[in-house]
This record gives C-alpha cells, structure tokens and sequence, in this order.
C-alpha cells in the first residue's frame, strides 16, 4: 500500500518508491549484525572506557582552555603572575593527565576519537 500525504491535495502521491524500503530493510539488517549479540559487561573494560570517556572530555577541554589562555596572552589582557599561574596549572594538569592514562593503559591515540566525516576530534 503506498504511503500518500495526508496534508496535501494530491491523495495517492507516493511518498517513496517501494524499492527503498527494500533497500532499508537490507542495510537494516546489515547493521543489526555489526553490533553485538551481548555486552561486554567485563568490570574492567568498562572501567577503561568510562576512564577513556572521561580523559577524552578532559583533553578537549584542556586544549580549549589553553587556545582561550594564549588568545588572552597575545590579546596582553593577563598580568605576568596570572601567565605564570596559568602555564603552571596547564603543566600540572597535563602530569596528572599522563598518570591517569598511565593507570588506565590508554594512549593519546586512544583519546582521539574519530567523528566520521568531521574528522577526528582532537
């Protein structure tokens, strides 16, 4: 049965052709078999990617903060004690970064996440 648009005056108007439902219903099926039948609910795993999830929101913002922090330096918008206070807090927080991807095992890599046609995020 063809589906027609209710709101219009042309009843009857076919919204899609039938092949591509068709076609829907194949790669519908396709990517139900790309996923997995179970979850991994390995406590470990899980552990490791909340970390990784985390450590990843971390660096990003990190990396945002430091453009804002050199932007306001150039700008000549900070006094020479609070460029100091910020380049000591950005080193102290990229140590405590490197410990925890330490403890994790993760990598920088591991933290850049690819967004498909957006490119990676980091």
């Amino acid at each position: 049965m063809p589906v027609t648009d209710p709101a219009g005056p042309a009843e009857g108007k076919l919204l899609c052709d039938p092949g591509d439902l068709e076609t829907f219903a194949t790669e519908l099926e396709q990517a139900g078999s790309a996923l997995p039948r179970r979850i991994n609910a390995d406590p470990e795993g899980v552990e490791r990617g909340l970390a990784k999830l985390v450590l990843t929101l971390i660096e990003l913002l990190r990396q945002l903060m430091e453009r804002q922090a050199l932007r306001r330096v150039e700008g000549g918008s900070l006094s020479a004690a609070e460029i100091e206070r910020l380049g000591q807090t950005f080193m102290k927080l990229q140590e405590r970064m490197e410990e925890l991807k330490l403890a994790f095992g993760l990598t920088d890599e591991d933290l850049n996440l690819n967004l498909g046609p957006l490119g990676d995020l980091l």
